[in-house]
C-alpha cells in the first residue's frame, strides 16, 4: 500500500508565504505526477498544481505566478510554496499522485488527507 501524508497547513496573514509538503511512502515503484488541489467550503475539489516525473509543471490561472510546486524524487517528496497568500486561498489542500507499485503495474491515483490552510489577519 502507498500512503501520501501532507504537513504544513495552518493559519497565515494575507500577503504572507507558507510552504506545504507531501511524502509518499510504501510500495512505490514509481511515480508519475505529483499534484496539489485544494477544496474551500461550498466549493469543488480544484487541480492547484502538477509536477509529471520529466518535470512539466502545470499550474491554475489563479495561482500562476504565486505558487511554485517542486518535487524531491530522491525521497518522493512533493511541495507547494505559496507566495503572497490571499483570503481565496484558504482550503483544505490535499496531495495526489500517480503512483505504481512493480514494473509492469498499473497507475494508482493516490490521495493524502488533506491540510488546512486558512489565510487571515
Amino acid at each position: 500500500q502507498v500512503q501520501l501524508v501532507e504537513s504544513g497547513g495552518g493559519l497565515v496573514q494575507p500577503g504572507g508565504s507558507h510552504r506545504l509538503s507531501c511524502v509518499a511512502s510504501g510500495s512505490i515503484f514509481t511515480i508519475k505526477s505529483m499534484a496539489w488541489y485544494r477544496q474551500a467550503p461550498g466549493k469543488q475539489r480544484e487541480l492547484v498544481a502538477v509536477v509529471t516525473s520529466d518535470g512539466s509543471i502545470h499550474y491554475a490561472v489563479d495561482v500562476k505566478g504565486r505558487f511554485a510546486i517542486s518535487r524531491d524524487n530522491a525521497k518522493n517528496t512533493v511541495y507547494l510554496q505559496m507566495n503572497p497568500l490571499k483570503r481565496e486561498d484558504t482550503a483544505v489542500y490535499y496531495c495526489n499522485a500517480a503512483i505504481s507499485s512493480c514494473a509492469g503495474c498499473i497507475l494508482h491515483d493516490t490521495w493524502g488527507r488533506g491540510t488546512q490552510v486558512t489565510v487571515s489577519s
